[in-house]
């Protein structure tokens, strides 16, 4: 029986967000599995996992929007830019004003370019850049466009500080403290990164992976699981009749009402049955009909509503 859903996990320390993926598949039985969104190794906090079905819109969860909290320190530079990496730099941040600081993270706020770390998943010329640093290689990497919301200080104790960021997908926090450190003209690193919200999961309910394990023990993880569309929740929606609904199940074409008459706006929306069962993700590029893009199947667990997963009163 396929498990489709998605769980919002508390990543710990000293994990990668790759072996945490694996222990979920081997616990729930569900080959299908995958993250939107890596956490290194030493940083902890909210990691999205998506199973069964859910992987089939792990590509909606590309632009959702993060929030970080970090620990940065002045005046030691590493080669990964966090405290994992090896010392290269180190600089005298006794000089530096809390003052200072408030006025760098400004110049950070809004839409900024920010080059990759050498110790990061980016591709170049096939490979991955951290794959070429652990050759002792170091590449020009290109810029990339990257939105910080929010950028506050939460915290100053010299050397180091804390702060929070509001921040698109895509943005690497150890970058912004090596930037930040160059700014302030002494260097710096990412002593401590915890992530709090992966659009829209937030860190106050994500289960902590020693509970979550204990649940598929005993058969309750049903509780954290999320249904596939609890991301989608802020598309527009429209309800299917039954001749609509079997005509995106053989992926064919369907006329909506349009806008502003009972119908969904935008060029993406969810689609569900006259039951309330989610069925599809339906696109279209201009104002003609609805495309099934994705459709999923029914009566699998993680479908049943309020229900716990199959075998436990869902209906699967």
């Amino acid at each position: 029986m396929s498990v489709d859903g998605i769980l919002n996990v508390l990543k710990p320390a000293g994990k990668t967000s790759f072996a945490v993926v694996s222990l979920v598949r081997r616990w729930s039985g569900e080959r299908r599995a995958g993250h939107a969104g890596t956490l290194d190794p030493d940083a902890t906090g909210v990691l999205v996992i998506c199973l069964g079905q859910a992987t089939r819109i792990v590509e909606y969860l590309a632009g959702a929007g993060k929030t970080y909290r970090a620990e940065i320190e002045l005046g030691v530079t590493t080669d990964t830019y966090d405290a994992a990496g090896k010392v290269v730099g180190r600089g005298d941040p006794s000089s530096v004003t809390m003052e200072q600081v408030h006025q760098v993270l400004g110049a950070f706020r809004g839409t900024t370019a920010q080059v990759p770390p050498m110790h990061s998943a980016v591709h170049y010329r096939g490979k991955r850049l951290y794959e070429l640093a652990r050759k002792g290689v170091e590449v020009v990497r290109e810029p990339r466009q990257v939105e910080i919301s929010r950028l506050e200080l939460l915290d100053w104790q010299p050397p180091g500080f804390t702060v929070e960021v509001d921040c698109s997908a895509g943005t690497y926090i150890r970058s912004l403290a090596f930037d930040i450190g160059v700014a302030l003209g002494c260097g710096a690193h990412l002593r401590k990164l915890v992530r709090r919200r992966s659009e829209p999961f937030l860190i106050d309910d994500a289960v902590p992976l020693a509970a979550l394990e204990e649940a598929f023990r005993g058969g309750g993880w049903g509780a954290y699981l999320h249904p596939l569309d609890a991301v989608l929740l802020d598309w527009p929606a429209a309800i299917l009749d039954m001749e609509q609904e079997g005509l995106v199940r053989r992926g064919i074409d369907v006329d909506l009402p349009a806008a502003g008459a009972g119908g969904p706006a935008g060029d993406r929306c969810r689609a569900y049955s006259s039951d309330g069962r989610f069925l599809a993700v339906l696109a279209r590029t201009d104002a003609g009909p609805w495309h099934p893009e994705k459709v999923f199947g029914t009566g699998r667990c993680g479908q049943g509503g309020d229900s716990p997963p199959c075998c436990s009163g869902c209906g699967c």
